[in-house]
């Protein structure tokens, strides 16, 4: 197996504990934000929905540079949007993935703001980071917001204590 397969086959374990947490997006909820510094339910959602979509920038390209890129973050406020854009999103990170060779997955890759390097490592470490790391944080982040709103929490990786409360 190389690089990307491993990938693959980590994100799709990854992908569907994610939508298990999306399955459980209450819609009535999606402008609630804990704190006034933090995101929105449906804001922090939806970034973890699109953190996979970044594969394209890391992949196909050597460098991001977030102060001249033509950005705009997806806000998704239903379950509905939500496990579309998942399924559409997830579909397309195996897509792209398929067929890299180890070579082109350990190429130079770097993160900027403005030129400045923020990050210089290679497209697997930022694959890792930016998407599959990222991902684990922010569901890990959803899963507090639905303990503080009383929304079931799954167990991403195996029952939940509120799995196995019903």
């Amino acid at each position: 197996m190389n690089i990307a397969e491993g990938f693959a086959a980590e994100f799709a374990s990854e992908a569907a504990s994610t939508r298990k947490f999306l399955e459980r997006f209450d819609d009535s909820h999606a402008d609630w934000q804990p704190h006034e510094k933090s995101m929105s339910l449906s804001r922090l959602a939806s970034h973890l929905v699109e953190a996979p979509d970044w594969a394209a920038t890391i992949l196909d390209s050597d460098r991001f540079d977030f102060g001249t890129a033509d950005y705009q973050q997806p806000h998704w406020k239903t379950r509905a949007e939500l496990l579309d854009n998942h399924a559409r999103i997830a579909a397309r990170f195996v897509e792209l993935l398929d067929g890299r060779s180890d070579e082109s997955m350990r190429a130079p890759w770097q993160l900027l703001l403005n030129g400045q390097v923020l990050e210089d490592t290679v497209r697997d470490a930022a694959v890792r980071n930016f998407i599959l790391s990222h991902l684990i944080h922010h569901r890990g982040q959803l899963s507090v917001y639905y303990r503080l709103l009383g929304i079931p929490v799954p167990g991403p990786y195996g029952p939940s204590a509120d799995d196995q409360d019903n």
